[in-house]
């Protein structure tokens, strides 16, 4: 009967129906779901739908305020990185920015932030103190830290947490952030926080895939490479299985791999990688989101936002110039209907997963 009235009484009807969803739905083949993901993406024109991918941040190393309340009163941000600052600071941005997007009759974003258990202390000061990420030994100390960030995180209206860090701890730059070097300990630690991250409301986000553990160098200054077998892509299969819902790409390039090179671009603006690997042979369903695109590793690359989509990656992080990557995309979808078609698929996930956050009613 549901179906019924919607089909009868239009998009208002649709809405009216009161059902709410939750990220135990977003995995699932729901009728009315799809049909209300359909609704909203229909009454977005293609700048707005392009602005969905668009993912700014704020706070002490963030865009400056205004330049995002721009983007915001425009359409063009999908999400928030809420970046150093305090859970003083981030509520007020957030009620800030949901009256800004209400006022403005766009969709209200999604809040991240990089709360691992390692970073949270300088990324979001005032909140409850954790362990660092390789000082926790036991599952139940993992679902106890998982539960202290998320209540913080859910007190200031973050909904996105980019965390676990499944990478192995070699590399310097992931070292203390990491659960160790044993696969299975790392697995095992990583679907706990997962499984209570998700349990809490809020999205995880495995990262820095293919794998950034045995790299040499520091992605945030420059391209790195890693050089031959990809040996933390297995890392991913079991937490795909598990049902995680975000995986963000490293912008860590391939070489000396017959299958997986990457030709001197970082995995982010690889379709082997983002699509062939991740999406295809992995088998991932949920969000795709790149690293950082300030960072040394792709900054450099012209029409990187193009290329990262090109790829398949559904969401831009922190990207230097977020009009102009809307104004490419853009470009590039007129001239492109397979391009314009997987764009559209990217704005309809994130759509889902709004609605299964709450964040559309």
């Amino acid at each position: 009967m549901k179906y019924i009235v919607v089909l009868v009484f239009g998009l208002s009807s649709l809405f009216a129906i009161g059902q709410d969803f939750s990220l135990d739905d977003f995995y699932k083949e729901d009728q009315l779901l799809r049909m209300k993901v359909d609704a909203v993406f229909s009454q977005l024109n293609d700048t707005a739908k392009v602005g969905q991918i668009i993912v700014p941040s704020l706070g002490k190393h963030g865009k400056p305020t205004a330049h995002v309340v721009e983007l915001a009163k425009k359409g063009m941000l999908g999400g928030i990185l809420l970046l150093n600052g305090s859970v003083t600071t981030f509520t007020k941005f957030r009620k800030q920015f949901d009256s800004i997007c209400k006022a403005n009759n766009v969709l209200l974003p999604i809040y991240s932030a990089d709360a691992e258990p390692t970073l949270i202390r300088y990324k979001i000061k005032e909140t409850t103190p954790v362990p660092k990420t390789n000082e926790i030994k036991t599952i139940e100390k993992i679902e106890e830290v998982a539960n202290t960030i998320s209540k913080d995180l859910i007190k200031i209206g973050i909904t996105q947490n980019f965390a676990p860090v499944i990478d192995a701890s070699p590399n310097k730059t992931v070292s203390n952030r990491s659960f160790g070097l044993d696969r299975d300990t790392v697995t095992l630690f990583s679907n706990q926080f997962i499984t209570t991250t998700q349990s809490n409301g809020i999205v995880a986000t495995a990262k820095h895939f293919p794998g950034h553990g045995y790299v040499v160098g520091d992605t945030h200054k420059k391209l790195v490479y890693i050089d031959g077998e990809l040996r933390e892509v297995n890392n991913y299969k079991p937490i795909i299985e598990n049902g995680v819902l975000s995986i963000m790409v490293a912008h860590i390039a391939v070489k000396n791999n017959g299958i997986y090179n990457t030709n001197d671009l970082p995995s982010t603006c690889s379709r082997k990688i983002v699509t062939d690997l991740l999406k295809e042979e992995l088998g991932f369903k949920g969000l795709v989101i790149t690293d950082a695109m300030n960072m040394g590793g792709v900054s450099s690359i012209k029409k990187s936002g193009v290329k990262a989509t090109m790829a398949g990656c559904d969401m831009l992080l922190m990207p230097v110039n977020e009009e102009q990557d809307v104004k490419d995309i853009l470009a590039e979808m007129k001239v492109n209907e397979d391009y314009k078609a997987q764009i559209y698929d990217s704005v309809k996930k994130i759509i889902k997963l709004k609605i299964c956050l709450g964040l559309i009613k």
